[in-house]
């Protein structure tokens, strides 16, 4: 007998949740700059495909998850931390697709699109001197949770450890996995150095010889959003300053013309740290004589546009 049309459709999948599509974003070779480099392999994990539009994706839902598990986070708490941006996105989608309230400590200067995106998922924003940076923003949610205890699950993202075995248990496993285990390098950047440290200790696991470089920027004063300069930073409780095997400091020039080239050469639009990543990849680059390196691109450049370094031609 025939199946009717009902019938077959009743034994389909009808689409899955926002959340379902963190994770497993592809891996793109970036064949003409590679003609610079020509005795290495260039490879960038992509990871503005995240729905939320940036690596924290992962960071955030693991967090959140490893909450409800524990029962730190229950329905009557407000989930509260201290973001410079993109994990703050990632918590306010999450927030809004699980039913939760976010409160968010942020720092006054970033960017409108990045505001108008938190304040369109329902967000609450604390917006925090723009001086003291992503470390005001830390202190004032401490502040908020100390002062309110069991109003608020204070995330904490710099000092949890559901952030690092995020990328322990995901990016890195799916790295490997892409490249088939031919990666030898490992390049990202340091913000709460959670996808350095967790995607790192996985690759090394894999293979011990494998070379995790640490990037961050060259000075306090910076251009690379969602970047510490850790001397001059509250250091995230993650961070082990001795797992990396190299550490590169990034000029912000150097990443906004990396993003430049790799929009124009490549054809792939992406944020500042993206590009203090090609760069650092192509420092270490130069250093070797054969190498597959893997770099993470942490989002996309949509909300950068604002900034004048895409139109100049220095």
């Amino acid at each position: 007998m025939t199946p009717s049309i009902l019938g077959t459709a009743s034994k389909m999948s009808l689409g899955t949740d926002v959340l379902s599509r963190i994770g497993h974003t592809p891996l793109l070779r970036l064949r003409a700059i590679e003609r610079s480099v020509p005795h290495v392999t260039l490879l960038a994990k992509a990871e503005w495909f995240n729905p939320g539009g940036s690596v924290k994706d992962r960071a955030a839902w693991s967090i959140v998850r490893a909450a409800e598990r524990s029962g730190q986070l229950t329905r009557e708490q407000i989930l509260l931390d201290a973001t410079s941006g993109n994990t703050g996105i990632a918590y306010a989608m999450i927030g809004a697709a699980k039913g939760y309230r976010v409160t968010l400590c942020v720092p006054s200067n970033v960017s409108q699109s990045t505001l108008h995106t938190l304040r369109a998922y329902g967000a609450e924003l604390v917006l925090t001197n723009p001086l003291e940076g992503s470390d005001g923003a830390i202190v004032e949610a401490r502040r908020i949770a100390g002062a309110s205890p069991g109003r608020y699950y204070y995330a904490d993202q710099y000092g949890n450890a559901a952030n690092w075995r995020a990328h322990y248990e995901t990016t890195g496993v799916e790295i490997w996995e892409q490249t088939q285990g031919q990666v030898s390098h490992l390049v990202a950047g340091m913000g709460t150095s959670g996808t350095l440290m967790g995607t790192g200790r996985r690759l090394k696991a894999y293979n011990p010889s494998m070379h995790v470089v640490a990037l961050e920027p060259d000075s306090p004063l910076n251009g690379l959003e969602g970047l510490k300069h850790m001397a001059s930073s509250i250091v995230p409780g993650i961070y082990d300053p001795a797992f990396p095997d190299q550490h590169l400091e990034i000029a912000t020039d150097e990443a906004y013309q990396a993003a430049r080239r790799l929009a124009r050469e490549e054809g792939l639009l992406v944020g500042p740290s993206s590009g203090a990543a090609l760069a650092g990849a192509l420092q270490v680059a130069r250093a070797i004589e054969q190498g597959t390196i893997v770099m993470i691109f942490p989002d996309g450049g949509q909300k950068y546009l604002h900034e004048t370094f895409w139109t100049s031609d220095e």
